[in-house]
Formats: C-alpha cells, structure tokens, sequence
C-alpha cells in the first residue's frame, strides 16, 4: 500500500514541477534505493566489468565522500566535502576516548554536486557551507556520509553539524538548517540519512549530548515536531514502514528500537536487545523489521509490527533472535523472503528466511575474494552485489542455491553503497564515479 501512495505522490511531483512522469521504483532516491532495502526490483545491470570493460563513463570527483549517490531521470546528485585553503596546525583531540580520527586542518568547502546519467558530466556544484570542521572523524570515514534524498522535486543534503540544505533541480538554494554540533562517540563522525515521509523530511540526530527526532516542513523547512531521544551517538538512518493501513518512522538505537508515528514524532513502541555503536540501518518489508548490530556484542531482531506497543522487549512481538554473524556496518539488504547480511564488516554473508531466523541453503557464505565492507549489499535482477573497500564487487546468485557469478575488480577505494538503476550500477570512489553498464 506505500508503495502505491508513494508512487502517486511522486507522480505528481514529477507532473507539477513540469519534468517527465517517472516512476520511483526506476529510480534510486535514496540511499537504500527505492524500497529502502537495498533492491531495485526492475535494474538489470551487469554481471561482469573491470576497468577496461562495461564501464560507459568513469567521472572524478571533487573531495571527500562516502555519501551513495542518488539517481532521478537523467540527473544523479552527489554530496561530498573538500578541504581548501592553507594548511593549518591541527587543533588537540579533546573528545574523551578519540582515536583514529584524522586531523582537522584546512577548512573544507561542503559540496551537492549534480552529474549527467548519459555522460557523467557535471551539470552543477552548489556550495552549501564553507567552514572549519570541530572534528575530522574517523580516518576511514568523511565528513560527507550522509546520502542525498530527493523526491523528484527537491533535493535534500544533510552534512550533520554542518546543516541541512534542500536545494532545487537547477541547483539552487530553497532553505537550510542549521542544528548546532553533535559530539560524536570518540569524535569518530557523523552519517545518518535523512528520510522523507509526505511533506517531511526527518532527521534522526543521535550523540553523545541531547539526541532527538525530528520532522521538518520539505518546502519551507519549518519544524512540524520534535521529539527527544534517550540514546547516544549512533549511525543508523531512520526508515518509514507500513504497518497495516498507516506507516511508522522505525529507529535503530544503542538503547531501543523505536517505532514512531511519523505525523506527531510520538513512541507507538520500543524494544531493547541491540549493541552500543549501531551503525546499520534497519529494513522492513510485509509487516516486519529486522534490525542488526555488532560492536561489543552481537544482536539481531525481528519484530512483527502489527500490535506493537510500549515495551516489547522479549515478548511476541520479536519473532526471533539472533546472537552470531551479525552486521556492524553494512546494513542488511531484503530481498524477497530472505534476508542477507555481512558479518560484522567481513566477507562472510549470511542468508536467513525472514519468518523464523533460518538460515538457508548453505549459508553463511564465504565471499572468497572480499575483505572489510563499509558500503551495503544491494539486488536486482535475482543477484546480489557486495563491493569491498578494496574495489572487489563478488555478484552472488539470488536462488535456492546461490553461487558465486562473478568477482570484478576496479582500481579505486570504495566505502559508498551502489545505486542500480536501469542497465546500471553507479560505484563512487575516493577518487571516481563509475558508470557500470554492458557495452
């Protein structure tokens, strides 16, 4: 049923603003895709590439990002973060327990780029923000991780401490907002992604101050509700779920699983049971949530969502549990009746039916030439796609008896998830944007 709303809402969107009438579920609006999962269900991309074969445009990008990019019509929007500017002593780490981090020493330039689908020629950069970060993050990670969201008419860029921006398809500035700092835990970044629901888009914003929820007006970015959060810094990117014939907003906490009335930003559920650090993003299909977390300990749930109320830890409402092969970074990908999730961020892939926790046919999976995996799992066309930080995607087959298909390589350092669209899979780098596509 949000499927079928979704679609009339973009339509319509699409027809006001005067461009084609597109259908969402070509698309890839958002950083999970167009069902929030992970699937594209009519992309038929290719199976085989390396850099000297199926690539139609490889494009380089300015500064820094982990941010999946997000693809409308012939339009695909890029958010990324690039210092400038003369170098400077960095500043002493004053975050209790930082480490890892890289150091803050140039000012960096906050960026929403937006590229040719046909060419990969930028059409548009659009400076939001100019500033001197108060943390560099994580060295793995970006000051841009947050993924761009569009609804066919605006575009909405979320940099964290550094604002949230909705801008127009010809790059212009309608509003932005400005939430102050949030202290991350070890002062190791930020990345959560904002979420559209009707005529909000809400922001999930968990740290080590005062975490909160809220929902702010997608035209004028005037707040509708706010909602304080008993939690500590996490990663995780809020979802919008169907729940019988209404939707909630759903959560991924240290210290619940919540599920909200996306209207008001009131509780309707919780439940406890996941690990400090929640970095995954949950994912929900046919009336159920699965959500998956592995720091110091490791935890998934499944929850059935009709009649959850207050606390359902431990009741019948979790379905089933689970406490081994858990993800920590990559969120899980639902594809159909099977859920498929890494281990922690290694290349052990599990693969469970979504009614009871079984595992099936063989799994978990050893993905044979994979090593650590930042970015998430995502399907179409019976395959599953897994790319490394290393620029290995191992294609499996999505079956009663899934094999290996393919393992290709490419010549760059990939932490983004893949958007599929079409015939193609959009891979961004740290140095390139890759157009994957059968020649």
């Amino acid at each position: 049923m949000r499927h079928f709303w979704v679609l009339l809402v973009w339509l319509s969107v699409a027809a006001l603003a005067g461009g084609d009438e597109l259908d969402p579920l070509d698309q890839w609006p958002q950083w999970r895709g167009p069902l929030s999962t992970g699937l594209a269900p009519r992309a038929q991309p290719p199976l085989e590439w390396s850099e000297t074969k199926n690539i139609r445009w490889k494009q380089p990008v300015v500064g820094r990002g982990h941010s999946t990019p997000i693809v409308w019509g012939q339009r695909i929007f890029l958010t990324a973060a690039a210092p400038h500017g003369e170098e400077m002593d960095p500043a002493p780490e004053t975050a209790p327990g930082a480490h890892d981090n890289l150091p803050v020493t140039h000012r960096h330039r906050f960026l929403v780029i937006a590229l040719s689908r046909k060419t990969g020629d930028v059409l548009w950069e659009k400076e939001v923000n100019e500033t001197l970060p108060h943390e560099g993050g994580h060295y793995t990670g970006s000051l841009a991780s947050h993924s761009p969201t569009t609804d066919g008419e605006f575009i909405f860029a979320h940099f964290g401490s550094h604002g949230l921006y909705c801008l127009d398809f010809s790059g212009d500035l309608v509003w932005k907002r400005d939430f102050g700092r949030m202290q991350t835990r070890h002062a190791h970044g930020e990345g959560s992604t904002p979420v559209l629901h009707g005529d909000a888009v809400i922001v999930n914003w968990d740290h080590e101050g005062q975490s909160f929820v809220g929902a702010y007006n997608k035209r004028t970015g005037k707040r509708i509700w706010k909602q304080q959060r008993e939690e500590v810094t996490s990663w995780s990117s809020p979802i919008v779920a169907d729940v019988g014939e209404s939707q909630q907003l759903i959560i991924s906490g240290t210290s619940r699983v919540r599920g909200y009335d996306p209207t008001t930003g009131k509780v309707i559920w919780e439940c406890g049971g996941l690990s400090r650090n929640i970095v995954a993003s949950p994912v929900a299909a046919d009336g159920l949530l699965f959500a998956g977390s592995s720091y110091d300990k490791q935890a998934m749930l499944a929850i059935r969502l009709a009649g959850a109320r207050g606390d359902i830890t431990e009741t019948r409402n979790v379905i089933w549990s689970r406490t081994r092969g858990t993800p920590y970074v990559p969120s899980p990908l639902l594809y159909g009746k099977s859920l498929y999730f890494l281990r922690h961020y290694q290349g052990v892939l599990s693969r469970v039916e979504t009614s009871t926790g079984r595992e099936l046919h063989g799994a978990p999976f050893r993905l044979g030439r994979i090593r650590n995996v930042y970015s998430s799992p995502v399907a179409a066309a019976k395959r599953i796609y897994v790319t490394d930080r290393f620029g290995v995607t191992q294609v499996l087959s999505h079956d009663e008896d899934p094999r290996s298909l393919a393992a290709n390589q490419l010549n760059d350092v990939f932490n983004a998830s893949a958007a599929l669209v079409g015939e193609a899979i959009f891979l961004r780098g740290e140095r390139a944007l890759y157009c994957i596509a059968a020649e």
